[in-house]
């Protein structure tokens, strides 16, 4: 999907920034999968309750201010431009699981793919529902 760079409001910003931030993480999700038999394999994902808190302050802010304050974390950094950056970071659950059982391990995977794709629908799902109020204003259900 090609996002604008350019946001309209706080909450077109928060959903896009939901729909890049899944999209990276599939991409992370699906290298596990694709790589799990180099050798120093080690699986990594990008860090989902860093980000959830970071979005949860910025909705926060939002509700009592009426602005988007975005403040970086410490594997998620937010420019200037609406732009940011997420550092992927070993999961240790993963990789403990990944020693016991591979094929528990692959399960995990699926479900952390499958439920990433969820969250990113519904973000996807939301900002069109958004674009489709903010084109019939008076005419739609809220």
């Amino acid at each position: 999907m090609n996002l604008p760079t350019i946001t309209t409001d706080n909450i077109t910003e928060v959903l896009l920034k939901i729909i890049n931030f899944t999209q990276s993480r599939q991409k992370v999700l699906i290298q596990n999968v694709n790589t799990m038999h180099t050798a120093g394999f080690a699986p990594r994902d990008l860090p989902v309750d860093e980000f959830s808190r970071l979005m949860a302050q910025a909705l926060a802010e939002h509700a009592c201010n009426h602005r988007l304050v975005l403040q970086d974390g410490k594997n998620v950094k937010f420019g200037a431009n609406g732009d940011f950056e997420v550092t992927p970071v070993i999961d240790e659950e993963a990789r403990m699981l990944f020693e016991q059982n591979r094929n528990e391990y692959l399960r995990c995977q699926i479900i952390k793919m499958l439920e990433n794709s969820l969250n990113q629908r519904i973000a996807v799902d939301l900002l069109r529902q958004k674009q489709v109020n903010e084109s019939c204003p008076g005419r739609c259900f809220n």
